[in-house]
């Protein structure tokens, strides 16, 4: 849903797929929401059988509850995006063994208890973290953080916050020195990673939406999230927040004729005219006059997670294809500058903003800015949502972010997205905020109901 969040946009010239992005889906099959629907069950199934079979067998006690714990990991982490995407959606905990059985349809509140209690009954038994051979599976900290995630979307502030106090002081995580680790190749599994999915890049099938083996050993993003010619360039991010890293809070060095000082997280994370870095071995401005590339110096495009720094233009093979299908490069789901950032939220919102800047204040340290000041609450509680935005940017948080803070809730909300997001203009209350369920699903079974307002 990153894309449809006020940070990013679509100038795609599949126009079907730029107006997903806009809020207009005429089609309630389009393959982007049905897909998702479809993998998203498909997790549920297998995780049900886990949870159901794996008891029954005779093996190691301590393992057996493990395995039981990482499947109501990810049954959860399911059943969170399918909350918050689709709104209403069946409820299946068991595996089906009548081909006429039908799940019961239920409401958000209800999918948010069924994820707690998955989340609570799995965490006694996951292990605090693995070997190297096994990073990756999920950990004590990863349900812990996905519950507190839970409680900040329902804003049980206290709950959260509780939940994030013993995360930070269980001694697993901390910053990687370098913010730019967090979304490459190397360093993957770091300190930061709470919950990372590995891919290797191997390809062994291809084809969107299928059941087939390279889902699980590689993925698509940077083939669609980057600058042209690199990539299909499908989605951008918005200028807001390119202008988003010029730090008024820094005080000028005397004698510099700078304004502000940038934040460096900026060319970390997007692609644009004034990035002085290279990019697939050539500067922006190289960019421009070669015909593969042609990047427009009035567009940003995004950064994380391309192959960027390791693979290079080559001029005698302008054909070669730079990014592709199949990154190997992990995906950080949580990592823990996200913790201390919902940390400092949910205090602020408790009333304890001055407990909350010192969290900001790390995250801020690690690229060498300066501290928060003295902040109101609402001070506070604007400066967070900013902060998130620069140090979070394209990694699938905003839609939380935005939900989470009702800007979708009200006219109001909506003319603050729209504001720096026009596609917002499409948005349309009591509709927009939830994708629609797939056609099919509601053939199969009469007593689903559709979304409102498709």
């Amino acid at each position: 849903m990153a894309h449809r969040s006020d940070e990013s946009f679509s100038q795609s010239p599949f126009v079907e797929l730029a107006n997903f992005t806009r809020f207009i889906q005429p089609d309630v099959d389009f393959f982007i929401s049905s897909f998702a629907w479809n993998d998203y069950y498909r997790t549920i199934y297998r995780t049900n059988q886990v949870i159901n079979r794996v008891p029954g067998i005779t093996m190691n006690e301590t393992l057996k509850k493990q395995l039981v714990a990482e499947a109501r990991f990810v049954r959860a982490l399911s059943y969170f995006d399918l909350a918050y995407f689709f709104g209403s959606v069946p409820l299946i905990l068991d595996e089906p063994n009548d081909v006429n059985a039908r799940a019961p349809q239920v409401k958000q509140p209800e999918l948010e208890v069924q994820i707690i209690a998955d989340l609570q009954a799995a965490i006694p038994d996951l292990p605090a973290s693995y070997s190297d051979s096994e990073k990756g599976r999920a950990t004590k900290g990863s349900a812990q953080a996905l519950l507190a995630k839970v409680y900040m979307q329902q804003r049980k502030w206290a709950e959260a916050s509780a939940l994030f106090t013993q995360l930070i002081s269980s001694g697993q995580y901390s910053l990687a020195p370098n913010y730019i680790d967090n979304f490459t190749g190397s360093n993957e599994n770091n300190r930061e990673s709470v919950f990372e999915v590995q891919f290797s890049g191997a390809v062994l099938e291809v084809g969107q939406g299928q059941d087939n083996g390279s889902s699980s050993e590689s993925h698509d993003r940077p083939n669609f999230f980057g600058p042209p010619g690199a990539t299909f360039a499908d989605v951008q991010p918005r200028r807001w927040l390119l202008d988003a890293y010029t730090d008024s809070t820094v005080s000028l060095v005397p004698g510099s004729t700078n304004k502000h000082r940038i934040d460096p997280r900026r060319d970390a994370n997007i692609i644009h005219v004034g990035n002085p870095d290279r990019f697939y071995g050539v500067t922006f401005a190289e960019a421009q006059n070669i015909r593969k590339f042609g990047w427009r110096p009035d567009q940003q495009y995004w950064r994380k997670y391309l192959s960027d720094r390791e693979i290079s233009y080559d001029p005698a093979n302008p054909d070669k294809p730079l990014e592709n299908f199949s990154s190997g490069y992990n995906f950080r789901v949580i990592r823990y500058a996200d913790i201390l950032l919902m940390q400092a939220e949910a205090l602020t919102e408790l009333g304890q903003v001055g407990a909350a800047a010192p969290f900001v204040n790390q995250v801020r340290a690690r690229v060498d800015l300066s501290p928060v000041g003295a902040l109101s609450r609402e001070g506070m509680r604007q400066f967070i949502r900013v902060e998130r935005a620069r140090e979070l940017a394209g990694e699938g948080t905003r839609w939380f972010d935005i939900l989470r803070w009702g800007l979708m809730d009200n006219q109001a909300g909506i003319d603050e997205l729209k504001s720096r997001d026009p596609d917002f203009t499409n948005f349309r209350l009591n509709t927009s905020k939830l994708l629609p369920i797939p056609r099919r699903d509601l053939g199969i079974d009469p007593n689903l109901q559709q979304n409102p307002g498709y």
